[in-house]
């Protein structure tokens, strides 16, 4: 398995001057692969301030090209110099109607520009109480199967963000999230496709206080990091937290 992988989501958050200063005080650490997925219009400025971080944004169109106003294609991102792309965040399924099947063009879309997809899936809290986890991360995965292949989804990366856990302050316990991370890699060698190739992310509401016990579990491979990767100190030590863990294992 590759070093652990840990991705700042700045989400709608930043300015010239902020994000000068926050790059300045990051830089990449050895042991852990660091990127950060920043707003559209900053994707320029940021390449240039990166420390050997890789360089992100957080949506893709679906569509290379043409009369569609307002949206930016995955050969756009490329141009630019990103690696990563955040595809299906809760956000963007919650606020902007992106159902399973956008989610899958979106990775298909960034997958054919030579960007790796960092695919969300997450249940809410009320299908979680139901114990129906599984089946709605299954059926997100599904969809973005369809859209890739296996091929596709080998080449990419998958976040756990339970709904219920981003931007609340409640994370998941290491071992809710883990339970979940098995059974994606479970869900991912049923389909053929090696899954201790695939890094599995979580996301949701992962601080320096409980990055190190959370990256200590066998099937997280890194984190999406939303709030605290805007404060460097604290996105600094989520990354050494993931450092570390990789040396113990």
């Amino acid at each position: 398995m590759a070093k652990k992988l840990v991705v700042g989501n700045w989400k709608l958050n930043g300015s010239l001057a902020a994000n000068g200063a926050l790059l300045g005080a990051c830089g990449a650490l050895a042991g852990v692969d660091m990127a950060v997925c920043v707003p559209f219009p900053y994707l320029a400025d940021t390449a240039l301030r990166l420390n050997g971080m890789a360089l992100g944004a957080q949506s893709v169109s679906e569509f290379q090209s043409g009369a569609y106003t307002g949206e930016v294609s995955a050969e756009m991102l490329a141009d630019l110099g990103c690696q990563f792309v955040i595809v299906g965040h809760s956000e963007r399924r919650a606020l902007f109607g992106e159902d399973d099947a956008i989610v899958g063009s979106k990775a298909a879309a960034a997958l054919r520009a030579g960007l790796t997809p960092i695919i969300c899936v997450g249940e809410s809290l009320g299908e979680r109480e139901a114990g129906q986890a599984m089946e709605v991360v299954g059926r997100q995965l599904a969809a973005v199967l369809k859209a890739v292949g296996a091929q596709g989804l080998k080449q990419s990366v998958v976040a756990y963000e339970p709904v219920w856990a981003i931007g609340t302050g409640r994370a998941a316990s290491t071992d809710e999230a883990q339970e979940v991370h098995a059974g994606i890699r479970r869900w991912i060698a049923e389909q053929g496709i090696p899954s201790d190739k695939v890094r599995l992310l979580y996301g949701g509401s992962v601080k320096p206080d409980n990055a190190q016990p959370l990256f200590a579990m066998p099937d997280i491979d890194g984190g999406l990091i939303g709030g605290a990767s805007l404060s460097a100190q604290d996105f600094m030590a989520i990354c050494r937290a993931a450092a570390d863990a990789d040396k113990s294992h």
